[in-house]
């Protein structure tokens, strides 16, 4: 095939990326809406909209894996569709972290609890903005914005550090509320992880620029899933 083909078959893999990307980013919003409003209908459709997600991954993953068996890429192309294989990956259990927020809101039920909606928000607003920003990095191939945005994972575990003292020191207070603060722990670890994933995209927009397969630093190394 010709190299304007292979181009535009990368150019239409880069968008179903940024269309999984805004599918996940839609995703979480709501899941952490359903939390807030305590809507057990919208957490149910939150969970089972991850199926679409999945979906949407394993179409991409497909077409991918037919692009490098048709058409043989070398070089650059063939890292940037080895990091687009990568990066739908992250998505995808994004996705899976979003469908546990809502999980957590259909156990939870109606039950009273004190939850720091608003610091979750903000977790949420944070990690969600350094999600849109990295995918656009990849999509520009933009390695310099691209290598800045890990370092604000700080401000994340900085909230996730405040939201879980607080919510230790609740089960202390009333440990009748220690399974339900522990569904959300739950929560704000899913967040935290989401903003951890995001350095992996970051780190395979400078191996697509620069060839090398850089480790970004973040505060939590542990991959709990």
């Amino acid at each position: 095939m010709t190299r304007e083909v292979l181009t535009q078959q990368i150019k239409k893999l880069l968008d179903e990326v940024l269309l999984l990307g805004s599918m996940v980013e839609q995703a979480t919003f709501n899941a952490i809406a359903t939390l807030k409003n305590r809507d057990i209908h919208a957490a149910r459709q939150v969970y089972d909209d991850d199926q679409t997600i999945n979906e949407k991954r394993f179409a991409i993953e497909n077409a991918i894996i037919i692009t490098i068996a048709t058409q043989q890429p070398m070089a650059r192309d063939l890292r940037t569709l080895a990091a687009i294989l990568e990066i739908i990956t992250e998505l995808e259990r994004m996705g899976d972290y979003a469908k546990g927020i809502a999980k957590v809101t259909m156990r939870l039920g109606d039950a009273e609890l004190p939850i720091p909606i608003r610091e979750i928000e903000q977790m949420g607003e944070l990690g969600l903005g350094m999600l849109h920003r990295a995918l656009s990095a990849f999509v520009n191939e933009d390695a310099r914005t691209a290598s800045k945005i890990p370092a604000e994972d700080d401000a994340v575990d900085a909230l996730y550090n405040e939201i879980y003292s607080e919510l230790v020191n609740e089960m202390i207070a009333d440990p009748r509320l220690i399974e339900s603060i522990n569904l959300l722990l739950w929560v704000v670890h899913n967040l935290e992880r989401l903003a951890d994933r995001v350095t992996n995209i970051c780190e395979r927009t400078v191996f697509i620029t620069t060839g090398e397969l850089m480790e970004m630093d973040t505060a939590d190394e542990e991959e709990n899933e």
